[in-house]
């Protein structure tokens, strides 16, 4: 039965490693190109008022600069538009140097006709995405920042009325935030870029600082969408190799209100079309050099700054980063262009048609005429190739094959990766006699023109996906044989975010010299997240998985659209992939994993403690993990309460006893639940919990080799009572060190203390005599445990035997040692327990460390009211042994209570990890609420009436 549960174990355990293997290494190659500086960046510090350095120690101000510019920048006399830089979570501000950098390369271009001033701001590094309690203090700083900024261009004869904010990370939530302060004024900010910020929610929940932060920002913004309409933001997703933030998170909460946003995934940006991961989508070349183009048309030519027209930024925005038609932005320009009486014509009467340039050519206009064409044909469509022009196909309404006046077209083009594209629907040109495309007089140059007229209804054809438990045995094909130049295939049945496909697309061309590159754009029509690949091989395979699901009365379908070649035919072959299909799981679910780890971690923990009440006995713990972690004793009752849940009575009911809402119905309405999720990550956790217990006790066994080999004399220690005067000054010294410095330290000492105690237990349980003289002879749990490996059915009551049958089985048996092999027993797993709890906690331990130069006190510290009666639990249940366990009339109530705090732990902890009562945060943080308010009444004071 052990050989059998391990091995079972180890399945879960190995799909999860495969998850996790996809998550963090089966994406794209880095297809960006690095930054680099031309000349040595510098940093110059802005002094800022004395008050706001005693009140925000840890923060500083820079202005990025480079060479001739950063001498300039020592004059303060800056006559730019302004941007501010802010880092996430243990972000640098130096990362700034790219954008800094490039804008002002773009700057030198253009002769310094308008420039930016880079400012960055300094957190510390702080650890911001796993400790939300540093936040508002993030938050207040930039108010005073943006403040001192706008301060320093008070000379000029058009200063700036407003900063741009570029926010990586969770700089980019800060950068949100600004607007719920009450000192705030919202015109100083009118355009917001992030880059790679959960909007949504935390990754980790893992404080409560951070959730209610995150509702503080998003409900604001969606109660206030008409009052920030003039605040324009483009939130940047780094796609599949971005681990640590799923792309999903950064897009925008929905507002109908509020329609000045723009989110969008690395891959589908015009010039970039590259995934980039948490990091590098701050210096990704390609991604950087968008934003500085969208920067410089932004600028008004009058006042040198960033334009006040919410709409001109909105089109300049996705210009650059949702459809870019290969022309430059024009905020106004002439549809209709004059065309020379001596140009030269060419009628073209074909339904396909390539044209090729190899060498020099004269000015050349191809008329392609409609009349016959708009009876069989519904679109006309034109790929041009290496066609540097930015006007290339017009439109002619005079009737003659020969027109002076044309219609621009241009702007309908969509730019691809090695050529541009546009297909122009029949039925929206009525009046247009002639479709023209333009060749421009060219030396030594080549490219090709290719275009053809076609049926939409014969180019589209329908490709069901397969479904996700074929798990790649069968597929799902279809052959393209039509000759053409572009295919569309519906993928039916792609919606939800845990489908994930391996498509393979293979080509057979009729000459075998033909080596056009085909270029591939799997298209999501609810979300900017497409994916464009561009191949000459007779192979190419695709990944196919969504970043957001389809939303509800959403009908629109998943694309792949082919850009191909006339000569060649294709077959495209989609497969589900049972490895990415994990990965989405652990992507969207991984970080949840640990809750249910915890809920088979306490199930086992009170299938102990029955065994002890009803037989006296501890089992192993891999024994009562294996029978007591049970999915149907969790996963039911919670669908139960969400389905009830949809009726209001129980609703009002649930509300009444002060119930949360339940995390699956969060899920659920943000479409993030998958069919058996719960049950699958259930069955996960006790993978994990398994063997993770396994290396744990593994490592303890190694640990007290080496003990018992320094340490020779020791006896079993018999105690029999649990509270002590040692236990209580043990359990108030880590409480007031809880009080006086920070809650997380507390509880990692704890664990320390714990896991030595534990360690010499095992030492000295190993020099017992009857663990070295009885070694080849089976204690009673072991051969009742053996027994069940041969096939027996056992209950939990059978395996662990009565005290009354071992004396008389076997009379020279020592009870000490049982004892102590009980007791060591139990505290391993409380040891387990513990050991997730230290590991949720470290990130509070860790940004304490980083800042104890400033403050030896955390605050706030959101672990505080929890270390402190944890630190008297966990010495007590260290100091007690099952003597002691077995005399509490609690016991059987303790056994019977891990059963619904397992389930309460799934319920209400899938997406809070932490939660506590607001009436306690309010009582533990009155002085940083006080400190808060006092700041917050003098910084208007000290900010606008004297700034030096």
């Amino acid at each position: 039965m052990k050989i059998a549960s391990a091995l079972f174990n180890g399945i879960l355990l190995l799909i999860v490693v495969l998850g996790v293997r996809d998550v963090f290494f089966a994406f794209e190659r880095n297809r960006c190109s690095m930054t680099y500086m031309f000349e040595y960046p510098e940093y110059q510090k802005i002094k800022l008022p004395k008050k706001a350095a005693r009140f925000f120690p840890a923060y500083e101000l820079y202005l990025y600069g480079e060479g001739s510019s950063a001498e300039m920048n020592k004059q303060l006399s800056l006559n730019g538009s302004p941007v501010l830089f802010l880092p996430g979570n243990a972000g640098s501000y130096k990362q700034a140097r790219s954008i800094g950098s490039i804008a002002l390369r773009k700057a030198e271009n253009i002769d310094y006709r308008y420039h930016f001033d880079v400012f960055s701001v300094n957190f510390n590094e702080e650890l911001v995405a796993f400790y939300g309690g540093s936040l508002q203090s993030q938050t207040k700083f930039v108010n005073i920042c943006i403040k001192a900024i706008l301060h320093l261009y008070k000379n000029q004869e058009f200063p700036p009325q407003s900063v741009i904010i570029i926010g990586h990370s969770m700089g980019g939530l800060i950068a949100r935030a600004l607007f719920t302060l009450k000192t705030f004024n919202p015109k100083l900010i009118n355009l917001i870029i992030t880059q790679a910020t959960p909007h949504v929610m935390p990754v980790l929940t893992i404080d409560y600082y951070l959730t209610d932060f995150y509702a503080m920002v998003n409900n604001y913004w969606i109660l206030n969408a008409k009052e920030l309409q003039n605040v324009t933001v483009l939130s940047v997703a780094g796609g599949f190799r971005d681990f640590q933030v799923r792309s999903g998170l950064t897009f925008l909460p929905a507002s109908d209100l509020y329609t000045s946003a723009l989110s969008l995934v690395s891959t589908s940006v015009p010039r970039t079309w590259a995934s980039t991961d948490h990091l590098s989508i701050v210096w990704c070349k390609e991604l950087i050099l968008a934003t500085a183009r969208a920067l410089f048309d932004l600028i008004d030519e009058q006042t040198k700054q960033i334009t006040n027209d919410p709409e001109k930024r909105m089109m300049v925005l996705s210009h650059h980063f949702v459809r870019h038609p290969a022309k430059q932005y024009e905020s106004a320009y002439e549809t209709i262009t004059s065309v020379s009486v001596f140009s030269t014509w060419v009628l073209v009467e074909t339904r396909n048609w390539k044209h090729s340039v190899t060498g020099a050519c004269s000015e050349t206009y191809f008329a392609f005429p409609l009349l016959d064409k708009r009876n069989v044909n519904s679109h006309f469509h034109c790929r041009s190739t290496h066609l540097y022009t930015h006007s290339w196909i017009f439109g002619c309404e005079e009737g003659s094959a020969k027109c002076l006046k044309v219609e621009d077209l241009s702007w309908n083009t969509e730019l691809l990766p090695s050529a541009k594209s546009v297909t122009l629907k029949l039925d929206k040109f009525p009046t247009t006699t002639h479709f023209i495309i333009y060749q421009p007089q060219t030396n030594n140059t080549v490219f090709s023109v290719e275009c053809e007229f076609l049926k939409e209804e014969l180019k589209t054809e329908q490709l069901p996906v397969t479904h996700a438990l074929s798990f790649g045995f069968s597929s799902s094909n279809i052959k393209i044989n039509s000759s053409g130049l572009l295919h569309v295939l519906q993928l039916q049945g792609f919606s939800k975010i845990y489908q994930a496909f391996d498509i393979l697309i293979e080509k057979s061309c009729k000459e075998s010299k033909e080596n056009t590159p085909n270029i591939f754009k799997l298209h999501v029509p609810w979300s900017h997240e497409d994916i464009i690949r561009t191949s000459s091989d007779a192979h190419l395979k695709l990944f196919a998985k969504l970043h957001d699901p389809q939303p509800q009365n959403d009908s629109r379908v998943v694309t792949l659209m082919l850009y191909t070649s006339q000569d060649c035919n294709y077959e495209v072959t989609i497969y589900t992939s049972f490895l990415q299909m994990m990965g989405q799981m652990i992507r969207f679910h991984g970080a949840t994993l640990p809750v249910y780890i915890v809920s088979n971690l306490l199930l086992a923990y009170g299938a102990q403690l029955y065994a002890l009440s009803s037989k006296g006995h501890c089992l192993e713990f891999d024994a009562t993990l294996d029978m007591a972690a049970k999915p149907y004793k969790v996963d039911p009752i919670i669908n139960i309460c969400r389905f009830l849940l949809g009726y209001e009575w129980f609703k009002d009911t649930w509300g009444s006893i002060g119930l949360p809402q339940l995390d699956s119905s969060e899920l659920h309405s943000l479409g993030l639940l998958f069919p058996v999720a719960s049950l699958l990550l259930f069955m996960f956790g006790t993978g994990v919990a398994y063997w993770s217990g396994f290396f744990f006790k593994f490592i303890i066994g190694i640990v007290a080799a080496v003990w018992k080999r320094l340490k020779r004399d020791a006896m079993i220690p018999n105690e029999s009572r649990n509270f002590t005067k040692m236990v209580f000054v043990e359990a108030l010294l880590f409480s007031l060190l809880c009080w006086r410095t920070c809650g997380a330290l507390s509880i990692l000492l704890v664990f320390i203390r714990y896991f030595i105690k534990v360690v010499k237990m095992q030492s000295e349980l190993w020099r017992h005599p009857l663990s070295n003289n009885g070694a080849s002879r089976q204690t009673p749990n072991s051969k009742h445990l053996s027994n069940e490996s041969s096939g027996t059915t056992t209950d939990l009551d059978d395996l662990v035997p009565t005290s009354q049958q071992e004396t008389s089985n076997h009379p020279h048996f020592d009870l000490d040692f049982m004892t102590a092999s009980d007791s060591l027993k139990m505290h391993i797993t409380i040891m387990n327990l513990l050991l997730w709890l230290t590991l949720l906690v470290l990130p509070s331990f860790i940004y304490w460390v980083k800042n104890l130069r400033y403050n030896i006190q955390l605050n706030p510290d959101p672990i505080r009211l929890l270390a402190m009666p944890l630190a008297f639990a966990v010495i007590i249940l260290m100091n007690s042994t099952v003597v002691s366990m077995k005399s509490s009339k609690l016991l059987k109530t303790a056994a019977q209570l891990q059963l619904p705090f397992s389930i309460l732990i799934v319920a209400f902890g899938t997406l809070h990890l932490y939660r506590e009562e607001k009436s306690l945060r309010c009582w533990l943080n009155a002085d940083a609420s006080r400190r808060e308010e006092d700041l917050d009444s003098r910084t208007p004071e000290w900010i606008n009436a004297s700034f030096y």
